[in-house]
């Protein structure tokens, strides 16, 4: 069957995609901050390993260089949001607006920079997609031990504390501009090194690769946390359920592809996908509170009479 045949490459994709999506974890879930910036630095990352490789760099040096250039994007934000008082969805998005000409320049004004498989070995590629599966499990369960041990700390501790109550953050000292800057750099340097991995898998980088970014992301960090939020407590495995969500999406999208559904129709699934997951909370909460309140009338009535 196609859909079998295509299951490894549609999972390998899923955890890339999954790996951007920690990213957005960070920002959406921890700090409490709408980055709208990971479409630009998604793409950053992908023209920056892109160039750098195809100039004889090391491919890890480029992997490294990535993240940072993911990093100074997320600083532009940070500086934006913090510093000159623009809230973060227009912080993210003047950034995310001026990395598209930064793109096009790091990629000397080509919209679209290949990779050539006969010049460079990768890791990561389509020519071996069960090397490229394990080596981009690897590298995710790599990223969730380092960010459970960097949240363990005085700093990650801090930067929780600013998101879940920015009020007692400062009361207890602590300096929420700059955690929220930090917070905001590291996700938009894994959101960089994602895209930077992407573009070996796919063998080019191209100056669109990361619009709808945000979409996939809050798609893989929200299907994650509704169908395995219950499950899995603890910091570590809620970051594992937000990569899961990211292979479940794209399986899903590579079973309606192989139904028939055309691509130029994915946005808008995507986008569909995301707010019915978005919306599953409320209506459960809905529910809950409309089948309690008969119980709870019940309960009181008969508390009133066995008084009387």
């Amino acid at each position: 069957m196609p859909f079998l045949n295509a299951m490894p490459g549609a999972i390998t994709q899923g955890i890339i995609w999954g790996i951007m999506a920690i990213g957005v974890y960070l920002t959406f879930k921890i700090l409490d901050v709408a980055d709208l910036s990971v479409d630009g630095s998604f793409a950053t990352g992908g023209a920056v390993l892109v160039v750098m490789v195809t100039a004889g760099q090391n491919l890890y040096l480029a992997m490294f260089c990535a993240f940072l250039a993911g990093c100074a994007a997320g600083l532009a934000t940070g500086i934006l949001h913090t510093k000159f008082g623009i809230p973060a969805i227009l912080a993210g998005i003047l950034t995310q607006l001026s990395l598209y000409s930064i793109n096009l320049r790091i990629q000397s004004d080509m919209a679209n920079l290949p990779l050539s498989y006969m010049n460079f070995h990768y890791p990561i590629t389509l020519r071996n997609i069960t090397q490229s599966l394990i080596i981009c499990a690897a590298v995710a369960i790599c990223l969730i031990v380092l960010l459970y041990w960097f949240f363990g700390t005085e700093l990650g501790h801090a930067l929780r504390v600013t998101g879940s109550n920015h009020s007692m953050a400062r009361a207890n000292g602590i300096n929420t501009d700059t955690n929220k800057i930090i917070g905001i750099v590291l996700s938009n340097g894994i959101v960089a090194l994602s895209g930077g991995m992407l573009s070996q898998y796919q063998g080019f980088c191209d100056v669109n690769m990361g619009r709808g970014a945000i979409v996939i992301g809050l798609a893989a960090v929200i299907i994650g946390d509704v169908l395995l939020g219950k499950i899995f407590q603890n910091f570590a495995l809620k970051l594992l359920a937000t990569v899961i969500g990211g292979i479940i999406y794209y399986i899903v999208i590579t079973l309606v592809l192989n139904l028939g559904m055309k691509a130029n129709d994915l946005k808008l699934f995507s986008a569909i996908v995301v707010a019915i997951f978005l919306a599953i909370p409320y209506w459960r909460a809905q529910l809950k509170q409309r089948f309690h309140k008969p119980q709870k009338a019940v309960s009181e009535a008969k508390e009133v009479a066995d008084n009387a």
